[in-house]
């Protein structure tokens, strides 16, 4: 009895992928909604192939049916998008001040979005004189909670979402640090709320403390957060003028108007 190859049982799959973007792509060629038969007819796909893919497309939103037998490409697409268009236009903004931070600071310079219950490293200005060694590298992610930028994001939401937040989470720690009650965490977010800058009080490494100040666009959503890691010893007070400064920079760069900022 022959066996596939894993080469061959890998290509049913790929092959379902190609004729997925292919549909995708002959959509978006059009504004107009397509029927199946011009969809099968462009791609070269059997109608009923064309017409299963279709669907399954249509179950996560990527394709829609806005009258039986026609297809155009969906809103899922047009959220994923503005997603990518947003971190992208942060991280394009934020590039030239963060490097210019890290050189007045000689401290690594992260920025950070938010995805669910993390946070997640999108870019990083540092140099190997900084004497420190920080493991979050870029596309690296850390709890919320545990987190300056996290505590951002936090601060920001409702009482409500950030007690879901510990209900889903169990507020776990990684040293002893950590916050890993809620009375304490929200307690750390009034101040956030307060002062616009969060801390990390070597609550996700040991040896590691940082500062964070939010980053906005123009509907005035917090996007982003800026922070500064530093061995804990040699975390300077002097620094935080020069985030917010160079947070509220990249603010301004991508449409922000910010109003009164509390006094740091």
């Amino acid at each position: 009895m022959r066996h596939n190859t894993p080469a061959e049982t890998q290509t049913p799959t790929v092959q379902v992928i190609e004729r997925m973007f292919a549909l995708i792509d002959t959509l978006a060629a059009r504004e107009d909604a397509m029927s199946l038969k011009e969809i099968s007819e462009k791609t070269g796909l059997h109608p009923s192939t064309t017409h299963r893919i279709l669907n399954d497309l249509a179950v996560g939103r990527f394709v829609d049916r806005p009258e039986p037998g026609t297809y155009r490409l969906g809103m899922r697409l047009l959220e994923l998008g503005n997603l990518v268009k947003g971190r992208l236009s942060v991280r394009d903004a934020a590039l030239h001040p963060m490097r210019e931070l890290h050189r007045l600071t000689q401290q690594p310079v992260n920025l950070s979005v938010r995805q669910g219950d993390e946070i997640v490293y999108v870019e990083r200005a540092l140099s190997e004189r900084s004497g420190m060694q920080v493991v979050r590298a870029i596309g690296g992610r850390a709890p919320l909670h545990l987190t300056s930028v996290g505590k951002l994001f936090l601060a920001a939401d409702e009482a409500q979402r950030v007690r879901a937040y510990a209900l889903r989470t169990g507020l776990s720690g990684h040293t002893k640090n950590s916050l890993t009650d809620l009375a304490l965490l929200e307690r750390e977010l009034a101040k956030a709320r307060q002062y616009g800058i969060a801390r990390d009080n070597e609550e996700l490494e040991l040896g590691v403390r940082c500062m964070a100040a939010g980053i906005y666009d123009d509907q005035g959503r917090l996007v982003a957060g800026l922070s500064i890691s530093s061995p804990a010893d040699r975390l300077d007070e002097a620094w935080l003028p020069k985030l917010q400064a160079t947070a509220n920079e990249i603010s301004s760069a991508l449409g922000y108007q910010p109003k009164n900022n509390p006094p740091l």
